[in-house]
């Protein structure tokens, strides 16, 4: 059986909120999953949360990240190098403070 990590979508009409789950390749994708993993909220950015050691688990077994995944995980991944499992921040740094310094200068 293939597994893949990747999106669930829940939520509302523009307002999405996503599950990192594993599935099944042929899954549909809100469909029967195998583990829930961790979560995305893109309305609040930098919302990532990944339970890293499950990650290293079901990739320690032959699951492969979707595309989408793997550009949000991979900001944390960099992040857990450097870190220990305790002290790792779940997301990264929130980006407003560089919005609000455009919005002062004009």
């Amino acid at each position: 059986m293939a597994t893949v990590i990747r999106f669930a979508r829940h939520g509302t009409k523009k307002k999405p909120y996503f599950r990192i789950v594993v599935q099944n390749k042929t899954a549909a994708r809100d469909g029967r999953f195998i583990e829930h993993i961790g979560s995305f909220n893109p309305v609040k950015e930098g919302s990532v949360a990944v339970e890293r050691d499950r990650l290293e688990y079901w990739l320690g077994t032959g699951a492969v990240m979707s595309d989408s995944v793997k550009n949000r995980v991979k900001i944390l991944q960099k992040q857990w190098q450097g870190a220990s499992p305790a002290t790792a921040p779940t997301a990264p740094p929130p980006k407003k403070a560089k919005q609000a310094a455009k919005t002062k200068e004009a």
